[in-house]
């Protein structure tokens, strides 16, 4: 059957631990749950097929044709075309795991979160190992303020050793700890994450401000510098651990570098309103 990359990640913002996460399919869940299209492979014309009628005498490439086809048109945000697919879909195979979470992600999309949850939950029924799915799943959870129960979900994903995806769900375990307030278990995390992937622009970022909140200002710039060659067009969250960091060391310089870089190109970010505000206290 047919298998997608998944694209997860979660960014986080100045001063609270909402975040945006990126879910298979192409899509990045924005705070407050929405979800907007992301989609660079998907974009453009989508190639139908005529009616209801069957596309091949093989029922698996009947199946994995409808639900290229879904995917298609829940990259271009048209949900009940993508709908339409996966009915036709789910009359070749009632049970396909995969049908049922791109179902999900498509009344996610729409705002209908129960029916979305219960997608999801069929989809991990019907194929407990598939990955992708339960990755989206935790990322639902966590959009829905589920903490607790996203992380518990995370921590599965992070257990198939096989998955193409692992050094990412390690990311996402990290940021649902922060969340929990688990710090040393964020760290735990990210620290393996790393291991799997040193360049990790999310990881790095985050064990940056983890290192400067524990008062190593070292370790923090270190991965600072590191972020900062994988990332040379830097976040709004990235100029403001730089700015933190030179705060703390009393580097005048470069906190007035890193000021003005976030003023200049991020005049409208949560990091730049909360360090003014912080600044006026």
């Amino acid at each position: 059957m047919m298998k997608a990359d998944d694209l997860s990640q979660i960014t986080l913002g100045y001063g609270s631990h909402r975040s945006r996460l990126m879910l298979g399919y192409g899509f990045t869940l924005l705070r407050g749950g929405m979800v907007a299209v992301m989609m660079g492979l998907m974009l453009g014309c989508v190639t139908e097929y005529s009616g209801g009628t069957q596309m091949s005498s093989d029922p698996d490439a009947t199946l994995d044709k409808r639900v290229a086809l879904a995917r298609q048109y829940i990259g271009v945000g048209d949900w009940e075309n993508a709908k339409r697919n996966l009915e036709l879909a789910q009359e070749v195979d009632p049970n396909n795991a995969e049908v049922f979470e791109a179902f999900a992600l498509v009344y996610q999309s729409t705002g209908e979160f129960e029916m979305a949850e219960n997608q999801f939950l069929a989809a991990l029924d019907a194929d407990p190992k598939l990955s992708r799915a339960r990755n989206n799943y935790a990322a639902f959870l966590y959009s829905q303020g589920r903490y607790v129960e996203a992380e518990r979900e995370f921590y599965r994903v992070t257990e198939e050793t096989l998955y193409s995806g692992r050094p990412m769900a390690f990311v996402n375990l990290g940021l649902c700890r922060l969340q929990l307030e688990d710090n040393s278990g964020a760290e735990a995390a990210f620290t393996r994450a790393l291991s799997m992937d040193r360049r990790n622009p999310v990881a790095l970022l985050e064990m940056g401000f983890l290192r400067l909140e524990a008062g190593d200002t070292d370790e923090a710039a270190r991965y600072h510098g590191t972020y900062r060659t994988v990332s040379p067009q830097q976040s709004p969250r990235g100029l403001l651990l730089g700015l933190e960091i030179a705060d703390q060391t009393g580097d005048q310089d470069a906190r007035g570098s890193y000021e003005l870089a976030l003023r200049n190109m991020y005049p409208d970010s949560s990091e730049y309103r909360a360090w003014m505000e912080r600044q006026s206290r």
